[in-house]
C-alpha cells in the first residue's frame, strides 16, 4: 500500500525543480545591476562590503592577472598547473561563455548551483546595506561585476582554497578584484582596447593595468613595448616589488607544430623545460605558456625551485581554452576565436598562418559596437578567402548592415556576404567553405559573444 509520500526520487527532483528556479532567480537579480560594458570607475563599494564580510579576499593568496590580451589563458594555465602540483584553487575570470557560474571555479569547475545561490545569499545583506549608504549620498549601487567579484572571494574563502587565480575585468587601479592584494602580479601583453575608460594610449593603459602591482609582489610581465616596461618597473620600485620579464628572465626556446596542437620548449625562471605538449595552437599561447610557468614558479618558490617536469607535461596536456581559436566541428572545420580587438586580430590572423593550411577559409564575423571594426577587418582580410558578416543576439552589436559597409570597403563586395541571423550565417559560410572542398574551413569571431554563440550552435558548451 502505497503511504501516500513522495518517494525519494521525487522529493530530490522536486528539491532539484526548486534549485533551478533559485538560480534563475539569482542571475536575473545579478543582471539587473549596472552591466559588465558600463562599468563605475570606484573600488570603495567592493571595500566596503568586503570589510562587512571580514576581508574574506585576505584568506587565501592569489596570483593576480591583467593585461590586454592572452589573461583568461594564461589564468587557466596557471590554475591548471597548480591542480596538477595538488593545490586547491579557485579561479575568477570573465565574461562567461555559456554560463555564469563559469566565472567563478574551483579546483577547475565551475561552482555548482547550490554553492552560487548559497553564496549570493550570505553577501547580499551586506552588498543591499553598501547599496543603501551609496543612495544616500547619491552614488550608484554595486555593481553587476563588482557582486560577482565579492561572491567569487566569498566562495574561495568559505571552500577554502589554497590559492586563488584571479583576472581583472577591467584595467587593474579600480577593478573590483583589486581588493585584493596579489603575492604574483602577471601582466599580459598591453594593447590599446576599452579606450573609454582606460585610455587612447599604450601608456595611459598601462598606468591603469599596472596597479595590481603590491608591496612585496613579484610581477611576471610578458612581452611589452619599451615604455610599457619602463613604467611598470616604475611602480614596482614605488611600491617595493620584484619584476621578472619574458625574454630576460623568462624566455621560449623553440616550438613546432604538432598533431592537435604544438610543441614547446620554454626557459622558466628557475630551469628549462623542454619538449612540452600543448593542445592548443598559435605563438601566442607559446608564450601565454612559458608565462604561466614562471607565474608558478615564482609563486611556489620565489622563482628558485624548478617544477616537476612530469607534474608540468601532465598539466600542459590538459589545459583548456575554450573560444580561443578552438575546433569545434569538422566537415568542414569550424574554429571559434574570441578575438575583438586588433591586437587579438593580430595574433589569430599570426596563428591561423602558422598552424593551418585551409584551401578556403571562410570568416563569420560579428562585432560588437564599440570595437574597432575596421582595424579588426583589415587584420583578417589576408586570411579570409571570403566573409560572411552577420550579428549575435548582444544589445551591443553592430548593425550587419554597418558592417557589410565596412567590410566590402576592405574585402570588396564579391568577398563579402550579409546575413543577419548567426544560424543562417554559419549555414551559408559552410557551403561557401564547401567549394574549397575536404580542405575548406568556417573561422567564426569578433568577440566573446560570437564564439559562444557558435560554440552552442554546434553543440559545444563544455567550460
Amino acid at each position: 500500500m502505497s503511504s501516500g509520500r513522495p518517494d525519494a526520487a521525487a522529493r530530490e527532483a522536486e528539491a532539484q525543480l526548486e534549485l533551478r528556479k533559485r538560480l534563475h532567480e539569482v542571475e536575473r537579480e545579478i543582471l539587473a545591476r549596472t552591466p559588465e560594458s558600463t562599468p563605475e570607475p570606484s573600488l570603495q563599494r567592493v571595500v566596503q562590503v568586503m570589510e562587512l564580510l571580514g576581508e574574506p579576499q585576505r584568506t587565501f593568496p592569489v596570483i593576480h592577472l591583467t593585461g590586454t590580451n592572452g589573461k583568461t589563458s594564461t589564468t587557466r594555465f596557471i590554475e591548471r598547473i597548480l591542480r596538477e602540483m595538488g593545490l586547491s584553487t579557485g579561479r575568477f575570470t570573465s565574461p562567461h561563455l555559456h554560463d555564469i557560474r563559469e566565472r567563478i571555479a574551483l579546483n577547475g569547475k565551475p561552482i555548482d548551483p547550490e554553492r552560487f545561490v548559497a553564496t549570493y545569499d550570505d553577501v547580499l545583506p551586506y552588498v543591499r546595506l553598501v547599496d543603501q549608504r551609496a543612495a544616500e549620498v547619491g552614488e550608484p549601487r554595486t555593481t553587476y561585476f563588482e557582486l560577482l567579484v565579492v561572491m567569487a572571494y566569498a566562495a574561495f574563502a568559505d571552500a577554502p582554497v589554497d590559492v586563488a587565480i584571479v583576472e581583472v575585468g577591467l584595467g587593474g587601479r579600480w577593478d573590483a578584484t583589486n581588493v585584493a592584494d596579489g603575492q604574483v602580479a602577471v601582466i599580459t601583453p598591453i594593447d590599446i582596447d576599452h579606450q573609454r575608460l582606460l585610455g587612447n594610449t599604450i601608456e595611459e593603459i598601462t598606468l591603469e593595468k599596472r596597479d595590481i602591482v603590491k608591496a612585496g609582489a613579484i610581477a611576471v610581465v610578458g612581452r611589452q613595448e619599451p615604455d610599457v616596461h619602463e613604467l611598470i618597473a616604475e611602480r614596482a620600485q614605488e611600491v617595493g616589488a620584484t619584476v621578472v620579464s619574458e625574454d630576460e628572465q623568462f624566455s621560449v626556446l623553440a616550438r613546432d607544430q604538432a598533431v592537435g596542437g604544438q610543441q614547446v620548449s620554454v626557459r622558466g625562471l628557475a630551469g628549462d623545460y623542454n619538449d612540452l605538449f600543448l593542445p592548443l595552437f598559435g605563438d601566442h599561447q607559446a608564450h601565454n605558456v612559458v608565462t604561466a610557468i614562471a607565474a608558478v614558479e615564482a609563486f611556489v618558490g620565489g622563482g628558485e625551485q624548478p617544477l616537476d617536469i612530469d607534474v608540468l607535461r601532465e598539466a600542459l596536456e590538459r589545459v583548456t581554452s575554450p573560444g580561443r581559436l578552438e575546433i569545434v566541428r569538422r566537415s568542414p572545420t569550424v574554429l571559434v576565436d574570441a578575438a575583438h580587438n586588433p591586437a587579438g586580430a593580430r595574433a589569430l590572423r599570426d596563428a591561423l598562418e602558422d598552424s593551418f593550411n585551409f584551401a578556403k577559409l571562410v570568416g563569420v564575423v560579428a562585432i560588437l559596437q564599440d570595437k574597432d571594426a575596421d582595424a579588426i577587418l583589415q587584420t583578417l582580410e589576408p586570411v579570409l578567402d571570403e566573409i560572411v558578416v552577420t550579428r549575435t543576439r548582444s544589445e551591443r552589436a553592430t548593425n550587419p548592415d554597418r558592417l557589410g559597409e565596412l567590410a566590402t570597403e576592405i574585402f570588396g563586395e564579391d568577398r563579402v556576404f550579409v546575413v543577419p541571423s548567426l544560424p543562417e550565417a554559419l549555414d551559408r559560410a559552410a557551403e561557401l567553405a564547401d567549394e574549397g572542398g575536404v580542405a575548406g574551413g568556417v573561422l567564426a569571431t569578433g568577440s566573446v559573444v560570437t564564439a559562444a554563440e557558435v560554440r552552442a550552435l554546434l553543440g559545444s558548451t563544455d567550460t
